[in-house]
């Protein structure tokens, strides 16, 4: 029995941190029943993702190319959906705009690190590279998190 149904990461406009992140945790969970999404808080009609992501997404196997960008809605939310954004002030944002917001945490918080995950909104495709170095290991821990809690979870019921 999974904790979560679904993961959803979110980012200001999803065009770049939440698709990545969403991409690179569909491509390495190992169960696929557990899937990502993502969602942006400002996100007044669908638009692709940054070119800069897309480039990065493309030479390490992650296809971003017909990625669109959604709005979080209310119904997003629920106790088998799983949260993730990617700054406290984005957290206490959706707590505070969001009514059935629940399960939210940070990236770094859901793993036990401090801090913000960073943007590298206006930065060089080296940056998007090094961003994107940066959201593989914190996916890699979220999985493992994920799946730490689901034996926990299995053991607990018998």
């Amino acid at each position: 029995m999974l904790t979560y149904n679904k993961v959803i990461f979110v980012c200001r406009s999803n065009t770049c941190r939440s698709p990545m992140a969403a991409a690179i945790f569909n491509n390495c969970m190992p169960k696929k029943e557990l899937q990502a999404e993502s969602r942006g808080v400002v996100v007044l009609f669908p638009e692709p993702a940054n070119p800069k992501a897309v480039a990065i997404g493309k030479s390490r196997g992650i296809d971003l190319e017909e990625y669109r960008t959604r709005q979080l809605e209310e119904e997003d939310f629920g106790e088998d959906v799983l949260v993730l954004v990617m700054s406290d002030k984005l957290k206490a944002g959706i707590y505070e705009d969001y009514k059935e917001a629940v399960n939210v945490y940070t990236v770094k918080e859901f793993v036990e690190e401090i801090g913000d995950v960073g943007d590298p909104y206006g930065g060089d495709l080296a940056a998007y590279g090094e961003f994107c170095d940066e959201l593989e290991q914190l996916i890699a821990k979220v999985i493992a998190k994920i799946e730490k809690e689901e034996i926990k979870g299995r053991q607990e019921n018998f």
